[in-house]
């Protein structure tokens, strides 16, 4: 833990080592109010877990209407021609009420997929640099945003899955078919599938939301870096909250992109699944062809992006307000510099 806190400095506990002296006690006390808890405490870890909560649950359910366009899309590509003509139609079924269809899984799923994801990433960002010392985690920090992510994911769908089920099935079947609310959904999937119809499409939901997280956080936290380098006219320690938050939000729809486009096809065959009961992942795949599995990807873009930039802006938000250390972008220690040469004299 302690080779961490050299890669993610933390100014509460750098000035917990040494008693301060009389005439710095009073400059202490008001530094060490600055933040509520340490980094990398088990609080620190909670409260990142709340931010998540309120980050994914918040914005999934707000993009109900277009995610439920876009599973439609989907998997009906002849009733639902085009992002506009899939809110035509389905306004035109069920009224505008029909258009937030499954809102109360997808907040429930969503909140406890966040919980999971931004929880666990922080927990094992913290985990595995320590286990690669202070050097190494510098020199592979992209490789260490990528296995964390992975490795929160790989529990957050667990977390999703049976809401996810849930979600897709209410709004993919065709009207009448099938129960439009959670308490009436939810126990006619067990009914007729057992604990497996929460979690058949428990696979390729880990082949949709990892490669999809490991991009959201790898490349959300490298943009993050090249825009205080690059775009930032002045150091990150010198803008304001509201200027940090804008460089999450401006970072966060970059990675959203990328996130939309690595994770649509296993998305497409997430939702073919939960339609067609029975269904693996080699006959959706077949059914669908590799043109299918890109369909309403146009959708997916707009949502993710929207999506990935939100939350983090949420997440941001909730950190800053919740008093939470922010760390700086990671600095080189001294001892690689050392290595290098690049020490000063």
């Amino acid at each position: 833990m302690d080779r961490l806190c050299g890669l993610f400095p933390n100014p509460v506990k750098t000035m917990a080592v040494a008693e301060p002296t009389a005439e710095k006690r009073e400059l202490v006390a008001a530094s060490s109010e600055e933040y509520s808890c340490e980094f990398g405490s088990n609080k620190y870890f909670a409260l990142c877990a709340f931010g998540g909560v309120l980050s994914c649950g918040i914005t999934h359910t707000a993009v109900t209407p277009l995610d439920l366009v876009k599973c439609r899309l989907q998997v009906n590509k002849e009733y639902y021609k085009s992002l506009g003509n899939g809110f035509k139609v389905t306004v035109a079924d069920a009224g505008v009420r029909g258009l937030f269809l499954g809102w109360a899984p997808t907040a429930i799923g969503y909140s406890a997929q966040g919980l999971c994801k931004f929880g666990f990433y922080e927990v094992f960002k913290n985990v595995y640099g320590d286990a690669m010392g202070e050097e190494n985690a510098y020199l592979y920090r992209t490789s260490l945003y990528l296995a964390a992510s992975a490795s929160a994911e790989f529990f957050a769908d667990i977390a999703l899955s049976p809401m996810e089920s849930v979600k897709v099935r209410m709004q993919t079947s065709p009207p009448g078919t099938f129960p439009t609310t959670l308490r009436e959904a939810a126990p006619k999937i067990y009914a007729a599938e057992g604990i497996n119809g929460f979690y058949k499409a428990l696979a390729p939901l880990w082949g949709r939301q990892i490669p999809y997280t490991m991009m959201k956080f790898a490349c959300f936290e490298k943009t993050v870096e090249a825009l205080y380098q690059y775009v930032v006219p002045k150091p990150r320690a010198e803008c304001t909250k509201g200027e940090q938050l804008l460089v999450t939000f401006a970072a966060g729809y970059i990675a959203g992109v990328f996130c939309a486009i690595v994770s649509h096809p296993a998305d497409t065959i997430v939702s073919y699944m939960n339609k067609a009961q029975g269904s693996t992942i080699g006959s959706a795949a077949k059914a669908l062809g590799f043109a299918g599995m890109w369909g309403g990807l146009g959708p997916r873009i707009i949502m993710i992006g929207t999506l990935t930039a939100l939350q983090w802006f949420i997440y941001d938000g909730v950190k800053v307000q919740l008093r939470l250390p922010r760390p700086p972008p990671p600095e080189m220690p001294e001892s690689l510099k050392i290595k290098l040469g690049l020490a000063q004299q």
